[in-house]
């Protein structure tokens, strides 16, 4: 029988895995995929500073815009927490942790999943949404997770 403390342990193990959401599309989908998720959680009362998205390929074009203006400005907007944040998936460890996390699976090969899903769903608190192909995600997220 295990013992009170240990019991405790388990259940604040088990409430810090956020929980996982998997959204079918095709990797040129899955970034389209991955703004209607953001936008549904917008429209349903998650602040935007509680979001933040990762690619697994091409970035997402406001990540590439706003690097235009050089990292240190692109990486204040993240640290501010005002509003959605994009970024490339490899930059996830560089990210802080956000009650949202959004994966698009867009493509950068398996590697890219490999790496990104494991470190993406240690900085969602609360929820992981992932989108693209079930199948690719499924396999990794069992293997990697």
């Amino acid at each position: 029988m295990p013992r009170p403390e240990n019991r405790s342990a388990q259940r604040s193990a088990a409430r810090t895995q956020p929980q996982i959401q998997l959204i079918p599309a095709p990797a040129d989908g899955a970034l389209d995929a991955a703004e209607e998720a953001v936008d549904l959680l917008l429209e349903t009362g998650r602040a935007p500073g509680d979001i933040l998205v990762l690619t697994t390929g091409d970035p997402h074009p406001w990540a590439t815009h706003e690097l235009s203006f050089g990292d240190a400005a692109y990486w204040a907007q993240h640290d501010a927490r005002d509003d959605v944040f994009f970024a490339d998936a490899a930059a996830v460890e560089r990210a802080s942790t956000r009650p949202v996390v959004v994966v698009a699976v867009n493509g950068g090969g398996d590697d890219a999943a490999v790496r990104a899903l494991p470190a993406a769903m240690t900085r969602a608190s609360a929820l992981l949404i992932v989108c693209g192909d079930p199948q690719r995600i499924n396999s990794v997220l069992g293997a990697g997770v």
